[in-house]
């Protein structure tokens, strides 16, 4: 879910076309007023793209917004305008962010300008601050909001009584208000459409993320996931574009495969996979690259993550069906990571850990964000005891630099690899 100015690291094929389709997005964007194209701000988790862009109007997702400026250290003093006007240094650095920027003259991460909403859309899913966030900006923009509660999956399962919930909730009051803000009707049959295409660029983007079986595995599904997600996570999903870029990335993954390559560094093809791994909660994003080298150049490997699966658990099975349009999208919002119990997160983290054979589980605990950071050491501590492998604990923020002590994290990380190493040799007790 990234896109950067500089040339900070090499990238292959998929990171440069995942790049050109954002900036793509925030040129669009840029032009929405003049071109008569009204916006909606909605969340990643649990956003629902496909009704957005069904009705003609276009997505801006104040997170991205964040994690982007974050990327080109931008959010520092949009942190810093944000904590001047009241905001505490406790509350999560995206909205900081988020309300610095607009307070800055709402210059979007690449430039351009972000316009203002014609609809608030808020789709809860598991994160409170969602709720906060969105009381901010009603006080900034004088819009509509439109409510999706979305119910925690508390038992760790989708009941039709839930499902109903939600759909009764699209049916009777989202769409409507969405329909007239848009000044039109919604087509199901184009919904459906959308919904068929979403289905086939979640399909390639499971086999991606299966590809990590492999040893060497060709992806990394930590810092090149956030690349794949992109596309799928915000403002493309439902469309022709999406299932092209994932067409695409699939056949690139499998030429590393049948190359027996390792995944893309910021530095070049990993030259050794030394530990393969599994990591809980979000990356930062001031220090993105260096906190990746740290990783790269030990031959670390994150086989797979959790935050790769903050916007759809695609590869526990779901798939958008363009048969049941309403009913498709209220699990789909239910069933995004944010939204599941710590019970069935631990389940979910050791199965990725037993499936890609990972030989270390690391959590990044970030400081602001409560949704991932609830829980994290009764996640590691039963982790480590189903499944006998070490776990490591490292601490920073998603877009507040002050937040990433390099060399404090570079060495606890050097500790947590000798540990590796050690077990690896069998001189670990």
């Amino acid at each position: 879910m990234s896109t950067e100015v500089k040339d900070e690291a090499q990238k292959d094929h998929s990171q440069q076309t995942q790049k050109r389709m954002m900036a793509e997005h925030f040129n669009k964007l840029e032009t929405a007023k003049a071109d008569g194209k009204k916006v909606v701000y909605t969340f990643v988790p649990g956003n629902i793209t496909e009704l957005i862009l069904a009705l003609d109007m276009l997505p801006v997702l104040p997170e991205i917004n964040a994690l982007q400026s974050g990327m080109r250290k931008k959010s520092a003093g949009y942190i810093s305008e944000a904590e001047k006007a009241g905001h505490s240094e406790d509350v999560c650095t995206y909205v900081k962010c988020d309300v610095g920027m607009k307070k800055s003259g709402n210059i979007g991460p690449t430039g351009t300008k972000i316009p203002e909403p014609d609809l608030l859309l808020l789709s809860y899913t598991g994160c409170f601050t969602f709720l906060k966030w969105f009381e901010l900006l009603r006080e900034e923009y004088n819009c509509p909001v439109a409510m999706l509660h979305i119910p925690y999956q508390a038992e760790g399962k989708i009941t039709p009584e839930m499902r109903d919930y939600v759909v009764e909730q699209l049916r009777d009051k989202v769409i409507p208000m969405m329909e007239q803000v848009a000044g039109k009707k919604l087509d199901y049959s184009r919904l459906s459409s959308m919904l068929e295409l979403s289905a086939k660029a979640e399909e390639n983007l499971v086999d991606v993320w299966e590809s990590a079986r492999n040893t060497p595995s060709p992806i990394d599904g930590y810092f090149g996931g956030v690349y794949y997600i992109g596309p799928i996570f915000t403002a493309f999903r439902g469309t022709q574009d999406a299932v092209q870029y994932y067409e695409e990335l699939k056949a690139e993954v499998d030429e590393r495969v049948r190359l027996g390559k390792g995944p893309m560094t910021p530095d070049g093809d990993m030259p050794e996979e030394k530990y393969r791994l599994v990591v809980e909660g979000p990356p930062n994003w001031t220090s993105f690259y260096d906190f990746w080298r740290m990783f790269a150049r030990e031959g670390a490997t994150v086989v797979s993550s959790s935050y790769t699966r903050v916007g759809g658990l695609y590869d526990m099975g779901f798939r958008h069906d363009p048969e049941h349009p309403l009913e498709t999208l209220a699990e789909y919002c239910m069933g995004c990571y944010t939204n599941h119990s710590l019970p069935a997160r631990i389940d979910l983290l050791e199965h990725y850990i037993k499936t890609y054979a990972a030989d270390g589980f690391l959590i990044n605990s970030v400081k602001s964000c409560n949704s991932f950071s609830a829980g994290q050491l009764l996640i590691l501590r039963e982790l480590e005891e189903r499944t006998g492998i070490p776990g490591g604990f490292i601490e920073s923020d998603l877009v507040d630099p002050r937040y990433f002590n390099k060399a404090n994290i570079d060495n606890r990380l050097q500790s947590y690899f000798q540990m590796l190493e050690a077990r690896k040799q069998g001189s670990y007790a």
